[in-house]
């Protein structure tokens, strides 16, 4: 007899009348050679149910997981479709077995509308075929030095495009198909891919006397014909093998024509797929960056580092400093935005010269200064324009679905235009900070707080400046022994409400939290309970509330007390403070 489901709602273990079938949480299994006089095969029935029932536990355990996970996911899908990711995967990962899942999830995303301009590097399969053949590469600086030697092996090595392709190819699985439909439209699921002559680029030439050959450097994108193709539904494969106007084929840097091409495509992302993570001083991920927070550091080690030192000296030609170096030229027929660098401009004819920004050579290879390469890069795109970049582990599974859907993802993000002003606040940002909150406490939202106690916690103070005023400001008070912190006077300007200001303070003061090593977020309101409801705080009691904090709650006002757990994920980012005081912040 086939095992069966039980159709009456299951006792937390019953036998079915007759002794034939064990039932235990809508599993039921055939006892029919069951007798009273054969213990072993009661035990073995016994076992086997068991089992069963585990497996069913689990099962549910695994659904109710994916169905949290998709409805948090469910706006990021929403709002990545229709947009236009640049990613660049590492030569490691190109050639290793990670290559196929990631692919995989690619293809996926793209069913999900988002277009993709794949760019995959190659240097490793490049010394690998010169290895062989009894030869060595020679690199000076970001560069390979290409001989004819080198050349081939460039040329050959290109054809990972093919391999690309070819897993990029399949449709859906028949399971699908049998389950959900056996119509043309399934049939029509594989991914459609692109490659082309896009890259125009020129030779190097001979630079401090070294000669580079056959090394090319990017001169123009042909954006047209990349985005007919991305219009066409086309997944679009970018070599970094460039051609000349005399029609040689000339080797790219592969990081020059994927930053080159995420600025002139004025791509939405550039994601980096790397071997590894990026780890702040004390071992954590940093999973995110502001552009200032990553220029400073960028900038902190260009005497020990030959890229960071490129990279300053890249973002201070032309306009010169960084935050200043962005033009908004409105024009009726373009509206776009020019990179005032020295390296970027529209030439007017539909082909765009944006020079990329290459890594590579000894430094990179040897992770002398781990992941700063790709941190100068992607810091380079974010001054042009390009709002986000994410740089993430692609040996870790399903590392770029995690980054993209969930909420703190599992990489390094560096950011334009999140948090842009943020900032610890300083002794000339009282006032600003005063007209604030001021009106707040007026009207009875906030307690009145003296300029001496505002003063003695400036330091616990965050505050957004926009074109020299304070615009937004927020207090966390940490509490270490329990390891939770207390968020106060959340206060936006008013004629800037409504414009997601209160929710990146609020963002930005959580993962400075879990930065903290921080693990809940507390904090007593009045008439803004419903504001921080819709943000994930849930109503507690004051027993809640760590006892050095109750004892100052002035009673009278009669404070509710909200709790927010904190996911692991918000911990490893490199905001934090030293020195934080605290004061009462009803």
């Amino acid at each position: 007899m086939a095992a069966t489901s039980c159709s009456k709602p299951p006792l937390p273990f019953a036998r079915a009348t007759g002794g034939e079938t064990f039932c235990r949480n809508h599993i039921t299994i055939p006892l029919s050679n069951l007798n009273n006089k054969n213990p072993t095969n009661s035990r073995k029935a016994l076992s086997i149910c068991n089992c069963l029932f585990s497996a069913s536990t689990s099962m549910e355990k695994e659904q109710d997981r994916f169905v949290g996970w998709f409805r948090e996911a469910w706006p990021y899908i929403r709002g990545h479709s229709g947009c236009t990711f640049v990613v660049v995967i590492s030569a490691e990962i190109v050639s290793s077995s990670f290559l196929d899942s990631i692919l995989q999830d690619i293809s996926l995303l793209h069913g999900l509308g988002i277009k993709f301009i794949l760019v995959p590097g190659t240097h490793t399969e490049i010394d690998k075929l010169l290895t062989e053949r009894g030869k060595k590469g020679k690199y000076v600086g970001r560069y390979r030095v290409t001989d004819f030697d080198s050349l081939e092996a460039a040329k050959e090595a290109s054809s990972v495009r093919l391999t690309i392709e070819a897993k990029l190819s399949p449709g859906p699985s028949m399971l699908s198909l049998r389950r959900h439909g056996m119509n043309s439209r399934w049939h029509e699921l594989a991914v459609s891919v692109a490659s082309g002559n896009f890259l125009a680029a020129k030779k190097r030439g001979v630079v401090d006397g070294i000669d580079y050959g056959f090394t090319g450097e990017v001169k123009k994108i042909d954006v047209p014909s990349i985005k007919e193709r991305l219009d066409r539904e086309c997944i679009v494969i970018m070599s970094n093998m460039g051609y000349s106007s005399s029609g040689e084929v000339l080797n790219c840097n592969t990081y020059e024509v994927a930053t080159a091409c995420a600025l002139a495509v004025k791509a939405d992302k550039l994601i980096c797929i790397t071997d590894g993570d990026i780890f702040d001083e004390h071992k954590r991920l940093i999973r995110f960056m502001t552009l200032a927070e990553a220029d400073q550091l960028i900038k902190k080690r260009a005497k020990q580092s030959e890229i960071a030192a490129n990279y300053v000296e890249s973002v201070e030609k032309g306009e010169g400093s960084f935050g200043n170096n962005f033009v908004d030229v409105e024009d009726s027929s373009l509206n776009r935005r020019f990179f005032q660098n020295g390296v970027g401009f529209d030439n007017g004819n539909g082909l765009s010269g944006d020079r990329g920004f290459a890594i590579g050579g000894w430094e990179r290879f040897n992770r002398i200064n781990g992941y700063l390469s790709e941190l100068a890069a992607a810091a380079y795109v974010c001054q042009g324009g390009v709002q986000r970049v994410h740089i993430i582990n692609g040996t870790a599974y399903g590392a770029l679905l995690l980054e993209l859907f969930t909420r703190d993802g599992v990489g390094t993000m560096i950011a334009r235009d999140v948090y842009e002003g943020t900032r610890v606040a300083t002794e000339s940002d009282l006032s600003g900070i005063k007209r604030l909150i001021h009106p707040l406490e007026e009207s009875g939202v906030f307690i009145q707080r003296s300029d001496e106690e505002l003063l003695e916690a400036l330091d616990s103070f965050i505050v957004v400046e926009r074109e020299g005023c304070i615009i937004g400001c927020a207090a966390l008070f940490p509490f270490f022994k329990e390891k939770c912190g207390e968020i106060a006077a959340v206060a936006v300007s008013p004629e800037c409400r409504g414009h997601g200001q209160g929710d990146k303070l609020l963002d930005y003061m959580e993962k400075k939290a879990g930065s903290l090593g921080l693990k809940k977020l507390f904090l007593l309101t009045t008439r803004t309970a419903d504001w921080f409801e819709r943000r994930g705080f849930k109503e507690c009691s004051i027993e809640s509330i760590p006892r050095e904090r109750r004892q100052r709650i002035d009673l009278s006002r009669g404070s509710k007390y909200y709790m927010k757990e904190l996911h692991p994920e918000h911990g490893g980012t490199i905001i934090r403070d030293s020195s934080v005081k605290c004061i009462e912040t009803q």
